[in-house]
């Protein structure tokens, strides 16, 4: 894209290079396979844990980058640009890990973090549930007090990493009569007692990422487990929502730029009616306007980018960035999987793994339609 980026120090630069390379090398390689697996081999989080791509905002002393969230940005960036899908490294390092390390108490953090930063135990967060998707606060997973210990009791769906997760932080009724106000965020170790996965949930896309179904039958945990606060766990969520919202615009920003740059190497190249597809009129139109809805999408999310950074983002922000991140993103996959022809119906190539890939991001993190119902409450 021939836009200026100010949002990244020369730091991030050098920490792009090693996670594109990371990428290009250890990953796009292998996604084929994992493709047709349907889940990728637990080293790769390993290899990602050795090379300091996981956890990069988690404070060195638990074992991670100590980086800011624009180190998670690059990440992400690079991550979508080479077209990569399997290993949910964002849900576990930007989504998850940052509830240890904000609420966690020093125990927590020092028993947890080294092996969640070294990638030899993957992290989950379990909220959606069969009949509640984005309204939280009606979830029925509950977590009854017996001594020292939590008793949970429920259902989930939709949990990425749920296949592979050794740590999964559960939201629960810890007072079922108080709504919102009683919910609590519970760890819990995939090894205990009464702890079950379900199926792996055949998706339109993002065949390789493990998506499961998770159930808790009189799971017994310590007290010790507990997550920050007692019932206010959903305050904790929404105070973490708007960064799990704007990684999301993030990696759609960067898979629009990607997108855009192969679609025009193709239309270049493919020709029809004795001419290359470029030089029909249409063609230039559309993409005219695919690239200007990419810089524009790219100038709010780095915008929102500094923002977080200087920690002022707000959640109607981060609902903003996701929404129009998003939903551009979607309308401009279609019109260049229309350029492609038949080809663009095709998985191998990368138009169309996207097309199916990114659909998702216009429903995890929030819907659009509840984003648009949060942002119309400042209007």
């Amino acid at each position: 894209m021939e836009i200026q980026r100010s949002v990244y120090r020369e730091d991030h630069e050098m920490f792009r290079a090693t996670a594109r390379r990371f990428f290009e090398t250890e990953c796009a390689p292998r996604q084929a396979a994992w493709d047709k697996a349907g889940q990728v081999e637990r080293d790769i989080w390993l290899k990602a844990g050795r090379e300091g791509l996981l956890c990069v905002t988690v404070p060195e002393e638990y074992g991670g980058g100590g980086g800011d969230f624009g180190h998670a940005a690059v990440l992400a960036e690079e991550y979508h640009r080479s077209s990569v899908s399997g290993p949910s490294f964002s849900v576990h390092s930007d989504i998850t890990a940052p509830y240890i390390v904000r609420l966690g108490t020093e125990e927590q953090k020092h028993r947890w973090l080294p092996e969640i930063c070294r990638g030899e135990k993957i992290l989950a967060i379990a909220m959606t549930e069969p009949g509640t998707g984005s309204d939280l606060k009606s979830i029925r997973t509950t977590a009854v007090r017996d001594g020292d210990d939590f008793v949970i009791n429920g259902s989930k769906t939709f949990i990425s990493n749920g296949l592979t997760a050794d740590l999964i932080v559960v939201v629960c009724k810890t007072n079922p009569s108080a709504g919102a106000k009683g919910v609590s965020l519970i760890m819990v170790e995939a090894e205990r007692d009464g702890f079950r996965r379900g199926r792996k949930l055949e998706k339109v896309g993002q065949h390789a990422a493990d998506t499961a179904e998770m159930f808790f039958d009189n799971v017994r945990v310590p007290a010790s487990n507990l997550i920050g606060v007692e019932n206010s766990g959903f305050i904790h969520l929404m105070e973490e929502l708007p960064q799990e919202r704007l990684i999301i615009g993030v990696y759609c920003a960067a898979r629009l730029e990607r997108q855009l740059e192969l679609t025009l190497q193709y239309v270049k190249d493919r020709r029809a009616f004795g001419q290359a597809v470029w030089d029909f009129q249409n063609t230039k139109f559309k993409l005219a306007d695919i690239k200007t809805q990419a810089i524009a999408v790219r100038t709010m999310i780095d915008y929102y980018i500094g923002q977080h950074m200087a920690r002022k983002l707000t959640l109607q922000e981060a609902a903003v960035a996701k929404l129009f991140a998003t939903e551009t993103m979607w309308k401009c996959l279609d019109e260049m999987v229309q350029l492609h022809g038949g080809y663009g119906y095709m998985l191998e190539y990368p138009i169309a793994r996207s097309f199916v890939d990114m659909r998702v991001t216009r429903i995890f993190g929030g819907t659009s339609e509840v984003l648009r119902e949060l942002i119309s409450r400042k209007l």
